[in-house]
């Protein structure tokens, strides 16, 4: 029975019929030494994939799944748990468990921005303002911007969409001396698409710091997550391609929607 199993969990992973996989779906096999919440993980996987259990949409509960599989509601419960945190289920404190959106892959390679990465993928980016001031800034920021002393900046605070759904908020300093007649309107889109068709400057490359942290109180509001939610943070300062930096922009993205990809060589 359990050769069976992973013989045609090997046929999923292949992208093979639907037909095929549905074949897995309530194969349990209590004698296996594969242990029973990962066979469960594997088959609530492929109830996934078939779309018995919808994106958005609540699986059943932890009582119903430990009927159905003849299992304690801990197995059921580690499985969910397991799913959870790998992204591809969330619970909602007193509602349930749901299916979540499958992540978005941010390549560790390029410059793009944000709107740029959104349409390469089919979805409309968005943008609404929270925040537009000249600032005198921090004097780290100003640092990394090669700002003397007393020097302003514009200081944007953007939540970035994507198909209307909070995505991640970002905090961003603009030189004034670079960009002086820049305003809040000029900032609704892509700012490297207006550098670039708007101010005909070419961007050249950018310096970018990655971290994991637990999402604020006031960021958990604009990004509709949990106050304990994980979240990346990402710094990154661009410069033209004269190498006069134009932007230093922190930016917190909801970790249960992106994952970053690398490729490494040797």
């Amino acid at each position: 029975m359990c050769k069976k199993l992973f013989v045609r969990v090997k046929l999923y992973l292949r992208n093979e019929s639907k037909e095929a996989i549905r074949m897995v779906q309530d194969l349990l096999d209590k004698n296996s030494h594969i242990p029973i919440y990962i066979q469960i993980e594997e088959i609530i996987k492929q109830r996934i994939y078939l779309e018995e259990y919808k994106i958005g949409e609540n699986i059943p509960s932890e009582r119903e799944l430990s009927t159905q599989f003849d299992v304690s509601r801990m197995t059921v419960r580690q499985s969910i748990t397991n799913l959870v945190n790998s992204g591809l289920l969330y619970r909602e404190k007193g509602r349930g468990t749901y299916v979540a959106n499958p992540k978005l892959e941010q390549p560790l390679k390029g410059l793009t921005s944000f709107t740029e990465d959104m349409r390469a993928r089919g979805m409309e980016p968005s943008s609404r303002v929270l925040r537009f001031e000249k600032i005198v800034p921090p004097v780290d920021v100003a640092s990394d911007l090669m700002l003397e002393p007393g020097e302003e900046v514009f200081f944007v605070v953007r939540i970035r969409n994507a198909d209307s759904k909070p995505m991640a908020i970002e905090r961003t300093y603009i030189p004034v001396k670079v960009y002086p007649e820049l305003d809040e309107k000029k900032i609704m889109g892509s700012l490297y698409a207006l550098i670039e068709a708007k101010f005909h400057q070419k961007i050249g490359n950018a310096i970018q710091q990655m971290e994991a942290a637990i999402v604020t109180k006031e960021d958990s509001k604009f990004l509709q997550i949990n106050h304990t939610a994980p979240v990346l943070i990402i710094k990154r300062t661009s410069y033209l391609s004269d190498g006069v930096p134009f932007e230093l922009v922190r930016s917190t993205y909801r970790a249960d929607r992106y994952k970053f990809i690398s490729e490494i060589k040797r």
